[in-house]
């Protein structure tokens, strides 16, 4: 019986290299997959081995099969993904760092102090960029920014304000109502 898959020389030593360096889970996964093919095994017993879908194991033969132009590795590297790419890592870090020790009166805000949706309408208005306030948390925290709530403390009176006004100490020490 032929075998279902079969490796050339070079496509085996390359898959063998991914197998000693283990750069990548994804890869090795991919490489160990495909080499076991190579050896004879069935795809059942790859995917049960691998823990994924026969699917799985065809969908990655065919990509390896169908790159005969492109190198092994890449061959078995992860393919781009579809969905919303991150807008915010690494581009609005910057941007905030570079205003946020800023007053928001100096860019026509009417606070003295920054919020998330004042930063994310700052960068809406003046770069274009729609981000979120959940965004801009998270930048906050790669750059090590905490909000700090003011503590407001009441005035203290001093043990001696009711000589002040006529009254005796000893109503002070004894904490009776006037």
């Amino acid at each position: 019986m032929r075998a279902f898959f079969k490796l050339g020389s070079e496509d085996k030593s390359a898959l063998e290299s991914v197998l000693t360096a283990g750069n990548e889970v994804g890869q090795f996964r991919r490489a160990q997959a495909l080499l076991w093919l190579d050896e004879g095994m069935s795809v059942q017993d790859v995917a049960h081995l691998s823990r994924v879908s026969r699917r799985t194991i065809y969908n990655w033969v065919n990509r390896f099969r169908a790159g005969k132009d492109i190198s092994p590795l890449r061959r078995i590297g992860d393919v781009q993904r579809s969905g919303r790419p991150c807008t915010a890592l690494g581009i609005v870090d910057p941007l905030i760092d570079r205003i946020i020790d800023k007053d928001p009166r100096d860019f026509g805000y009417r606070s003295s102090v920054w919020t998330s949706d004042l930063l994310v309408r700052y960068l809406s208005d003046t770069y274009g960029i729609g981000v979120s306030k959940r965004s801009v948390s998270y930048a906050l925290k790669r750059l090590g920014i905490r909000w700090k709530v003011p503590r407001y403390d009441l005035i203290r009176r001093s043990p001696t304000w009711r000589q002040a006004k006529g009254g005796s100490s000893e109503d002070c020490q004894i904490g009776s109502a006037p």
